[in-house]
């Protein structure tokens, strides 16, 4: 027999909500009547979309065995620390550790409980660097530029290619750093063994340590046995990117597996040799990292034995015509196109403009303006950025907009399209310059754009950028 189960105060429901696990409560009848706020995140559905119905209704499951909820409440079973992985009707994925068991009254199960803890972040992430070896593909040939500045980076990158020796790359964000940590893998005698990267800002430090030395099963919840990064790249090139945003624990961590050779995962009480040689980046000057404290000392100079620093395009805009170039040509294979370059006047824009995200915003740049061309003409500045041609007083004999005149002297009065699609055109092609210069940082982009994450999620996923 059940029996119904009674109605929660608010207060209560104001607790479940501001702590941070998962609880999902279901009736005698298996319709969801408790789904608190950290659940909801954990299963990227809202309340309404839940509460009031059956589990069969909400998740992807083939049958009510599936549902460990439904198997509480039918059987009574109990599961404790269990790993599960699932669909919500959306088809979204979902990796949580339960406990799963029948909630009882005077002897009658009057309902079920399951109380989540959410991996599905770190099971991905386990997946992903499982299967994924992100082999090199760049090459010293495919470094494009003849200004002195790059010609002498491209030079002493070359004459790394000869020991195992750590390498320090240092420049902004979009000059190039991975290209040249490719090619330096490329160019040695690890060029047949895995190149890995990996960027030590995209993931929290709860997860990054994992991820870099690896687990065995048991030492965390949902942990199994998995190899890190080290040992995947062994033999090969381990590229860290962005190595400055790592706290200084595991800097020291890090700075022990170069020194030893060896790495301890995590929950093991064995070491592990590694043959491993680590490029390193970082997006600002060492000396400004090693002040600020967002770089350990002993770490900075273990890792610098070889160190580059790749120029800003601003400080190689005689390159900026080679580079124009060669990202119209590849859009043009891209994009079944054939536009012959840049207008004289697009060139000059160019070569005065600053490059704020450096090459990558320079090909990002050539790529939004090759989506608004509709037949075989040069890039004018009516194909650029708003923000970006407001920077400068566009020549009076280019073509502008609102002058109709200009358009008709062009000889493309086909470029005129229906202003709502225009403006959507212009804003994917700004956001996606934005992401850009923060390097596809969303709260970094956001605070810049003056608006709110979620708006600029919204947009992401409205333009697929």
């Amino acid at each position: 027999m059940f029996k119904e189960i009674p109605q929660l105060p608010g207060v209560y429901r104001q607790l479940l909500d501001a702590i941070d696990i998962g609880i999902h409560v279901i009736n005698h009848e298996g319709k969801s009547i408790i789904y608190n706020k950290k659940m909801s995140e954990i299963e990227d559905m809202n309340k309404e979309e839940v509460l009031n119905k059956t589990i069969m209704d909400i998740f992807l499951f083939n049958s009510e065995e599936e549902s460990r909820l439904l198997q509480a409440l039918s059987n009574g079973s109990v599961h404790r620390n269990a790993k599960q992985t699932y669909f919500n009707f959306k088809g979204q994925e979902i990796t949580t550790i339960n406990d799963t068991f029948p909630l009882v009254h005077n002897d009658m199960r009057i309902g079920a409980v399951e109380i989540a803890k959410d991996i599905t972040k770190l099971e991905r992430l386990t997946r992903e660097t499982s299967r994924e070896k992100h082999d090199a593909k760049f090459t010293f040939e495919q470094i494009i530029g003849e200004s002195s500045a790059i010609k002498e980076v491209v030079y002493n990158a070359q004459r790394a290619t000869r020991t195992s020796s750590s390498v320090l790359i240092s420049g902004e964000t979009g000059t190039g750093k991975e290209l040249f940590a490719q090619s330096i893998h490329n160019g040695s005698h690890r060029s047949a063994k895995p190149f890995i990267s990996q960027n030590c800002a995209a993931l929290p430090d709860s997860l990054i340590e994992g991820i870099l030395f690896g687990s065995v099963k048991g030492a965390f919840t949902g942990a199994t046995d998995h190899p890190g990064l080290f040992e995947q790249a062994d033999g090969g090139t381990l590229m860290l990117d962005e190595i400055n945003s790592l706290n200084a624990s595991l800097q020291a961590k890090l700075l022990r597996a170069i020194q030893e050779k060896s790495i301890r995962r995590i929950g093991d009480t064995k070491n592990r040799t590694i043959d491993v040689r680590i490029i390193a980046t970082v997006n600002e000057d060492p000396l400004l990292s090693l002040e600020k404290n967002r770089l350990r000392e002993d770490l900075y100079y273990r890792l610098s034995v070889v160190s580059l620093t790749v120029p800003p395009l601003r400080k190689r805009k005689e390159d900026i015509s080679l580079l124009a170039d060669h990202f119209v040509q590849k859009y043009n294979h891209r994009f079944q196109l054939h536009v012959p370059g840049l207008t004289d006047e697009v060139s000059h824009f160019f070569k005065q403009y600053d490059w704020p995200g450096n090459v990558r915003e320079l090909e990002h740049m050539i790529e939004g303006a090759m989506n608004l061309i509709d037949y075989d003409e040069p890039i004018h500045t009516i194909h650029l950025p708003v923000h970006v041609r407001k920077k400068f007083p566009l020549p009076a004999n280019d073509m502008t907009i609102g002058d109709s005149n200009s358009l008709k002297q062009k000889g493309v009065e086909s470029a005129v399209k229906p202003l709502h699609t225009y403006i959507e055109e212009v804003e994917k092609m700004y956001l996606a310059n934005v992401l850009s210069i923060y390097n596809g940082n969303i709260s970094q982009a956001a605070e810049k754009l003056g608006i709110k994450r979620q708006s600029l999620q919204y947009r992401r996923r409205k333009y697929n950028l």
